[in-house]
């Protein structure tokens, strides 16, 4: 069991070699069904993909009427006007401030928009994880590229990546940028959910320049929004924030791409009330454990790796693409582990949280038992037995807050 647990198998070059053939198996399996769906291997009813919901709300934009990226018909029309008919209509339930990385993409043709999008985003990303991992030449990037929440992100047009580089920005920066740190706190703010669990880490760690920061750049994105579209978008999508929950609760989007507490308790066959129940049961527990290892400040590993985690057993809603965040965590705590040596069993929980994007929805929809919070679960549990075992807290100095 002691061998098993140090799992000394799993090196670099076994890693490098397997993720290597999982990264050719997803990039053919990719490859196919791009072709499948331009009817190279028959004909396939209309699809698209969630981008198609930003584009279209930045045309809306584009010629005057923001407000109606939250007019279901004239976004309909819109998502239609620039893919075919027929297509299933993606919603639109983010704030105006995402309007403004909306508008300069529907400046281009459809198709470069998506690959421009998905292009520069995924490069922050590999970016800041080679900031984290800080490994020597190019090998590094297989693992990463291989996993599977990349091409979820990818098949889905969806902007996990651009979540997960502003994150790992702000983890990599806090210390030595805490004014930096923030700005890129403040710019999530386009997904309000999953940066609600920042401020108390970072308040429970005494972050407040950082705070400061975040929050005179939401104030400054806002009033940008107001500024080039008006109040009429804030109004329409409140409005329409009102009425997301009864979307997500109507089975409208498969409730086993869910990766949340929430999720889960659905798909083991909770009830909606049921489930929010233990939702926040869940959320009040994630910020206080979240909470202590920010206050112990063991360090940025132990500490980014919380908030990652963290992040995914807060909110009712992330889908399978958000567990894009935990390459966050992991790539902390493997770098942790190559300084200090690997906790037993964390390779093998490292193993597990990898394939749990691979495995989730699918092992969901046949057998409704919930892997996609247990990754997070995992993560969070690591970085509580990293933090435990650590040294006395370190002296907080005025330069670092």
């Amino acid at each position: 069991m002691n061998r098993l647990s140090r799992a000394g198998w799993l090196d670099r070059d076994r890693i490098v070699a397997w993720s290597g053939i999982l990264l050719a198996v997803e990039v053919l399996f990719l490859g196919f069904v791009v072709l499948w769906q331009h009817g190279v291997f028959g004909p396939l009813g209309p699809t698209t993909t969630d981008f198609v919901s930003f584009y279209a709300a930045g045309r809306l934009a584009l010629a005057g009427t923001p407000a109606l990226a939250y007019d279901r018909a004239a976004h309909a029309a819109a998502e239609i006007a620039v893919t075919v008919p027929g297509i299933d209509y993606q919603f639109f339930f983010y704030p105006p401030v995402y309007l403004l990385w909306c508008v300069p993409l529907a400046l281009l043709p459809y198709l470069a928009a998506f690959v421009l999008f998905q292009a520069t985003t995924a490069a922050a990303w590999l970016l800041v994880m080679r900031r984290i991992l800080r490994e020597p030449g190019w090998t590094w990037c297989v693992p990463v590229l291989a996993y599977p929440a990349v091409f979820w992100t990818l098949g889905l047009g969806q902007n996990a990546f651009l979540t997960a580089a502003l994150l790992g920005g702000v983890t990599l920066l806090l210390d030595a940028r805490p004014g930096i740190a923030g700005v890129l706190l403040g710019l999530l703010c386009y997904k309000p959910h999953l940066a609600l669990l920042a401020p108390l880490a970072l308040a429970a760690g005494g972050r407040w320049r950082t705070i400061g920061a975040a929050a005179a750049t939401v104030a400054a994105v806002v009033g940008l929004s107001v500024a080039l579209f008006g109040l009429d978008p804030w109004r329409a999508w409140l409005a329409t924030l009102a009425g997301s929950q009864a979307v997500y609760e109507s089975g409208r989007i498969d409730l086993a791409g869910f990766v949340t507490p929430y999720g889960a308790a659905r798909v083991l066959g909770a009830g909606a009330g049921v489930a929010q129940g233990l939702q926040g049961t869940a959320s009040v527990l994630t910020a206080l454990v979240v909470g202590w290892v920010w206050r112990r400040d063991p360090g940025p590993a132990e500490r980014s790796a919380a908030l990652a985690a963290g992040i995914l057993l807060s909110v009712p809603l992330a889908l399978v693409y958000d567990l894009l965040l935990l390459t966050v965590a992991i790539g902390w705590l493997v770098r942790a582990g190559r300084a200090t040596g690997f906790l037993a069993w964390e390779k093998l929980a490292f193993a597990f949280c990898f394939m749990v994007p691979l495995l989730s929805r699918h092992f969901g929809q046949a057998t409704h038992v919930p892997l996609g919070p247990l990754a997070p679960a995992a993560l969070l549990a690591l970085s509580v037995v990293r933090t435990a075992r650590g040294a006395s807290p370190p002296v907080r100095s005025g330069r670092r807050r």
